[in-house]
């Protein structure tokens, strides 16, 4: 499995882009590349939320979404005059969409595609999900559900006023600002939560017991107190056993028979 992710990855990475922009949003490059930086995770497809005006036909025809003419895209806020410009062109139904951020990742282990999705969820992404293919690929969703989408053409003829354009244009923009605002707080919260997961597999994967300095030394005073007990016990065995000597068989040579008290000693050099 790790082999096979890594060859995911490779694969995926190296391929060209095929979106009608081939790169990668500016306003997400920051998010992309963090994910793809780690080892447990790569992109597979992104949108930063753009504001688009697209000029189809009715539901139902048949037709599919790629015959559609793009009228009008902007992945920043728009003015009611640049929608206008657009609506200018429409030959059929033109539709005024707002599509919020989305971002699909392919993880390593489920509980990387948890953590991703976690974030995600407390960012204001409530919309996001997590899915296991069948060929063993997990995969992440960070999607919102802020969208807007409103019908303003038919068969080429406008069916609002500009008045109305400029309202919706208004509420556009504060969804992209709304956008951009869970974009950086799901960029802030992966940061937070990588590095967590990181510290935690550090600390996991630590061997070797690391010892506090003070408690060494307090380790290092019992030691040496403990050390200079036995010698005063050694001591006054020893002190006892020359009396009993003494009184028994008395004292040989010249020099005093008494014993030199240690701890005298001891409290010279305390």
């Amino acid at each position: 499995m790790e082999k096979t992710f890594s060859q995911w990855k490779k694969q995926c990475l190296g391929k060209l882009d095929l979106s009608k922009k081939s790169s990668v949003d500016e306003g997400i490059e920051h998010v992309v590349s963090l994910l793809n930086c780690c080892e447990e995770f790569f992109t597979t497809s992104s949108c930063s939320g753009r504001i688009i005006l697209i000029d189809g036909v009715p539901e139902g025809s048949g037709v599919q979404k790629q015959n559609c003419v793009w009228l009008f895209v902007s992945h920043q806020k728009c003015k009611p005059e640049e929608l206008m410009s657009g609506l200018a062109r429409s030959s059929a139904d033109a539709v005024l969409k707002f599509e919020p951020f989305v971002l699909h990742v392919q993880c390593r282990q489920l509980k990387d595609a948890q953590l991703v999705h976690s974030v995600a969820v407390n960012s204001g992404f409530r919309n996001s999900g997590l899915t296991v293919g069948k060929t063993g690929k997990i995969l992440t969703a960070v999607r919102s559900t802020h969208g807007l989408e409103v019908p303003l053409s038919r068969n080429g003829v406008l069916l609002v006023d500009h008045e109305y354009i400029s309202f919706l244009a208004k509420i556009a923009n504060e969804k992209m600002e709304e956008n951009v605002r869970r974009i950086q707080r799901f960029y802030q919260n992966l940061q937070s939560a990588l590095s967590r997961d990181q510290l935690t597999k550090g600390t996991e994967t630590s061997q070797e017991p690391r010892n506090h300095p003070h408690r060494l030394n307090k380790e290092t005073e019992e030691e040496k107190q403990k050390e200079e007990r036995n010698k005063r016990t050694d001591y006054k065995q020893e002190k006892k056993r020359q009396q009993q000597l003494s009184q028994t068989d008395g004292c040989h040579g010249t020099g005093s028979c008494s014993v030199l008290d240690l701890e005298d000693c001891f409290d010279l050099f305390t």
